[in-house]
């Protein structure tokens, strides 16, 4: 897995939410075989809602990389994790403000 540790300010981003761990790398493993992206950090949130969901936990996976890139790999991502336990919401922001990098970085599995 290509991990960044610093990224370029003008690169795109591309979050998608999925259900679980193991379809977030699974889904992270599609989106970086599918285009020239990295992957910024996962992210972790457990909804108020958990215990209804399809699986407790939602992890958010942050692609950079050019917007047609992102775009890519995101599709792939995407299809990926719905072969599996699914996905929430997927988002890309082809050119994100400056403060928009500090908060990628942030992480709740630290």
């Amino acid at each position: 897995m290509k991990l960044v540790t610093k990224p370029k300010e003008n690169q795109s981003v591309g979050m998608l939410e999925v259900y679980g761990l193991a379809t977030a790398f699974a889904a992270a493993d599609a989106g970086l075989k599918a285009a020239d992206v990295t992957i910024e950090t996962f992210d972790k949130n457990k909804p108020g809602n958990a215990e209804s969901l399809p699986v407790p936990l939602v992890i958010a996976i942050k692609f950079r990389g050019s917007v047609s890139n992102v775009k890519a790999a995101l599709y792939a991502a995407h299809n990926r994790a719905n072969e599996l336990a699914g996905s929430l919401a997927v988002h890309a922001i082809s050119s994100p403000e400056g403060g928009t990098g500090s908060m990628l970085k942030l992480s709740g599995m630290d």
